[in-house]
């Protein structure tokens, strides 16, 4: 039954005690229109707002029993009127009505807003002024039609209450688990109404009003999914133009890291540190597991509003775990926390960059012979409305290996997902493909391993649009999100649809296309799925609450862990180091690098001296050999000294066009070698530090690899060694006696090996034999007695040439054949050379005895003598070959080459710094790796503290 409003207000007026002080309502004007539901909205009850009160007597009129039904009908949230009388009538209404009456203390929101503002569209005071001469009992309404008005007002309050507790469900999306704890009570309710006599009848049948009770749920539950929708949209939208405010700097405030900026700053420098303590990382993050192409991927680009993610159609995509921090910002981008560069989501080249980007760095991080890699890449996206929380997308787990995986990718997947999901506060976001039948999961059995309890498990079914249409029977999908179908079991189920499988479709297209499937979906409909478990959107909100309240629960437990570590290091160091400063790897590295860099310094203050000296000395130590063997020896066995010449003049020409430019670059470069590494490696004392020396030994290798010698150096140093050995004018008696000295040493030095080598062909004489109790072996013996008979032959003819014929081979044989040796003509041969070489050294050493007086006869050119001294010519030649190619070596290296090292140093140094590997490498030890881990426990410690004290501001 229809009760006028006006007549309402009239009758509410009409019952008042006369001489109550006037009180004002609010009033709305009768033309607006009445406020829509929302649960959503939840605006606060507007109390009345007083007008000033004016106390005053008007003519008594005898009413008691309408003074009484006045003060009994009063009530809290409604002034419909009250009853003038104390008759039997009233009071039974009364009693019906209260009896009937639920708690109106959940429903405020029922009574309409117009009767709070009464007051203020009706001048209540002119009115009162106009009736005061009117009789007031005439103006008394019918009881029994106030009765009727309070039967239909319950009517009305009737399946308020169920609806209320429905639409409920709607306005708390957080929810994981349906609560039904009312659901007896609005049974009872339903089944039960009343006639306008206050009996009691039996309604509808209880399926007709489910039934229709269901509908208008279902449309009501769009409704205000749909109002949610908008202001979301419309609070996104001032949010960014406050975020866009204080971007530009209106306030010229130091802008803060947010909350989630800080707890993903703690987890990126947790995952590099590797502790001898064992401390784990035990904060919690967002573990997104799933079997290959469940969509994964695809539900974490809907939690962060953009398609980010590498594409493909049945392939493996996801080959690293990335970590995503979402949080809230003016604009919607994307930035990787080793790179400044920011990607704009709302622009689809710079999507495509994005995606490009991840999988460049996804496919550089696995290593040769891998499928996947266990690095995580880290990624930020911020943007206008985002949920804060930090997620990990895993690679899909795989059930077997394709042709072109390596053979371990499956297990190294499956360490991988298990490595993230043992942590303990780890929120694990399990993805289900609901297209596929529910038995060919691998996931879920891998989740139920780590969380069998299902406390941190949300589980999340994909592609439900599928589902619905390729399932022979939809209660399948009902057992799946209730938690019946798997023995994995879940703190919360929740079904969604990520798009119509086109890799093109945006954001906005798949969440039109999600909103309108669950809106026409029987699934829904049936109430198989409850209005909180469906869409991205409410999914996001759930794992966002459940993500930060693990954090709240675990993250100081987590800082005294870091406490108790830290506070065992520094103990630790205090009693292996107490006099040595904790310098980490970086620290160190940069003080290596400074010594380096003026060790490398010190070569420009070698003297030239010392370096002449070492040049020539090194340089003759390489070219020695050549020149006696190949060039002294056999010009020494002409018959005079014309020939002796032009012997060694073009030997001479033949080796310096060939090989002595090259043989002596090569002796500057080792030179120069030897002395950088003389200064690398030479201690200091007390100031030496061992733990630099692998770092040190490593920059010189790598400096001189890459050290290359001015090729135009040999041919500018064949022409000056050209020059110098055509020069055969010696020019005083010093530089002559400095030659034959010169000779002197070579003949003594090759003469000092020939005996080595006669000595370990024959074996130790008699006196070794007798005094070391030393033996000869049968070869030693062979060759000792062939020795004998080579010298007799040298004694009888001191002038044999360097060769023996073949006749003089047989005599010494057959020699030896009658002291019954037997021996071979090669041994023979090879004995004599060795034999004559000792003759002809100890000749030439004669010689050179000779020749210290020859100076004299040199100057007249041996005219009027016998004496030859060529060969001290040829080693004065030599002798000043050496001296002019140490000099020009000498020029290049101090003005050129040492240069140059000093530049390949510290590119090598700074392509050192830029390698972390090669840092942990090179910088070893116990000491560095505890002053390491230090940094970073102090860092972490730091780190959790602030954001401690952050979240503890926020709450």
């Amino acid at each position: 039954m229809k009760f006028p409003v006006r007549k309402l207000c009239l009758l509410s007026r009409a019952v008042r005690h006369l001489n109550t002080p006037q009180v004002h309502l609010r009033r709305l004007h009768w033309n607006s229109k009445v406020q829509s539901y929302s649960t959503f909205d939840r605006l606060s009850l507007k109390g009345s707002k007083p007008f000033p009160l004016k106390i005053g007597y008007y003519p008594y009129r005898n009413f008691i029993l309408a003074r009484l039904a006045t003060r009994l009908l009063k009530i809290r949230y409604l002034v419909l009127g009250s009853a003038v009388g104390g008759g039997y009538t009233a009071k039974k209404t009364y009693d019906q009505w209260k009896e009937m009456m639920p708690d109106l203390t959940e429903y405020k929101w029922i009574i309409p807003d117009f009767i709070w503002k009464l007051d203020e569209n009706i001048d209540l005071e002119k009115i009162r002024k106009i009736f005061d001469d009117v009789e007031l009992a005439k103006l008394l309404p019918d009881f029994d039609k106030v009765g009727e008005s309070l039967d239909h007002l319950k009517s009305l309050l009737t399946p308020g209450e169920s609806l209320y507790n429905e639409v409920k469900g709607v306005s708390h999306p957080l929810l994981l688990l349906d609560s039904t704890e009312n659901s007896a009570t609005m049974k009872a309710s339903d089944t039960q109404g009343f006639d306008s006599n206050g009996k009691q009848y039996k309604k509808v049948s209880d399926k007709d009003k489910a039934e229709q009770l269901q509908e208008e749920l279902l449309r009501t539950q769009l409704k205000y999914q749909r109002i949610l929708e908008r202001l979301e949209k419309e609070n996104k939208e001032l949010r960014k133009q406050v975020l866009q405010k204080d971007d530009k700097g209106i306030h010229h405030r130091k802008m803060k890291k947010s909350l989630i900026d800080l707890y993903s700053e703690v987890l990126d420098i947790l995952s590099d540190y590797d502790s001898n303590y064992n401390t784990q990382d035990h904060l919690p993050r967002v573990v997104v597991v799933g079997d290959q192409s469940a969509g994964k991927t695809s539900v974490l680009e809907m939690i962060a509003q953009a398609r980010i993610f590498p594409r493909g159609s049945g392939e493996m995509m996801t080959r690293a775990p990335v970590k995503v921090t979402l949080s809230e910002g003016p604009h919607h981008v994307a930035i990787f926390k080793d790179s400044s560069r920011e990607f704009d989501l709302t622009k689809e080249e710079d999507l495509a960059a994005l995606r490009n980007e991840i999988e460049i760095r996804m496919r550089n991080s696995v290593k040769e012979g891998q499928t996947v890699s266990p690095e995580t890449i880290s990624l930020s996206v911020k943007g206008p409305g985002l949920q804060r929380m930090v997620l990990v997308d895993l690679p899909g787990v795989i059930s077997t290996v394709t042709s072109g995986m390596a053979a371990d990718t499956k297990d190294i997947i499956f360490s991988i997902s298990k490595a993230y999901m043992q942590n303990p506060n780890a929120i694990i976001l399990c993805i289900q493909d609901g297209s596929v039948d529910a038995e060919r999961s691998i996931v879920t059995d891998l989740v139920s391993q780590m969380d069998p309890q299902g406390r941190r498990t949300i589980f999340v079914l994909t592609k439900v649009d599928l589902a619905e249409k390729n399932l022979a029977s939809p209660s399948r999908i009902q057992q799946i999100v209730e938690g019946k179908l798997f023995p994995m079991k879940a703190l919360g189920y929740f079904a969604v649809v990520t798009g119509r499988g086109n890799t093109n479709e945006g954001i906005d297209a798949i969440k039109d296309y999600e909103g309108e499937f669950f809106q026409n979906s029987k699934l829904l409909k049936t109430g198989m799925l409850k209005a909180h478990q469906v869409t991205t959107k409410n999914l996001s909100l759930a794992v966002s609450d459940c993500f930060w309240k693990m954090v709240r629960e675990s993250v100081e437990q987590q800082a005294d862990a870091f406490k108790a570590t830290r506070f065992n290091l520094e103990t630790e160091w205090k009693n292996n180091y107490p006099q040595l400063r904790e310098l980490d790897r970086n620290e160190l590295y940069e003080k290596a690098k400074n010594e380096i860099l003026d060790e490398v310094i010190s070569l420009s203050q070698v003297t030239p001296k010392h370096w002449e000296e070492i040049l020539q000395r090194k340089l003759w130590e390489r070219v020695s050999t050549h020149v006696m063997e190949n060039i002294y020896l056999p010009a020494a066995q002409s018959a005079n000294s014309g020939t002796f010449n032009t012997t060694v003049d073009i030997k001479l020409k033949q080796w310096t066009d060939k090989q002595l430019p090259r043989k002596a670059v090569e002796v500057a470069w080792e030179t120069l070698e030897d002395e950088f590494a003389r200064f690398m490696s030479e201690h200091k004392g007390k100031d030496h530090d061992d733990i630099f020396d692998k770092l040190k030994q490593a920059v010189k290798d790598e400096s001189i690899k890459r050290h290359k010698w001015n090729e135009q150096a040999e041919d500018s140093l064949r022409v000056i060694q050209h020059n110098a050995l055509e020069d055969r004018s010696i020019s005083d008696k010093q530089q002559w006696d400095a030659a034959i000295h010169f000779l002197e040493e070579t003949l003594q030095s090759r003469l000092r090996d020939t005996e080595s080598v006669i000595h370990d062909m024959v074996g130790p004489d008699w006196q070794e034999r007798w005094l070391y109790w030393k033996s000869r072996s049968p070869e030693q013996h062979i060759r000792s007695e062939t020795k004998a008979e080579l010298e007799r032959l040298l004694r009888i003819n001191e002038e044999h040439t360097a060769y023996l014929a073949n006749d003089e081979v047989t005599t010494v044989r057959k020699n030896l054949e009658a002291k019954s040796v037997t021996v071979d003509p090669i041994l023979i041969k090879d004995t004599w050379h060795q034999i004559y070489r000792r003759h002809f050294l100890k000749k030439s050493l004669n010689h050179c005895n000779l020749c210290r007086r020859g100076f004299h006869y040199y100057q007249r050119h041996f005219i009027d003598s016998e004496l030859d001294c060529n060969n001290v010519i040829l080693f004065w030649r030599i002798q000043r070959m050496l001296s002019i190619t140490a000099n020009t070596l000498r020029q290049q290296l101090t003005n050129t080459e040492v240069r140059r090292l000093e530049k390949n140093v510290k590119e090598v140094l700074e392509d050192f710094a830029e390698d972390n590997g090669k840092k942990i490498q090179l910088l070893t030890g116990r000491r560095v790796q505890l002053a390491e881990d230090l940094k970073r426990v102090r860092e972490i410690q730091e780190k959790l503290e602030v954001f401690i004290e952050a979240l503890l501001q926020e709450k």
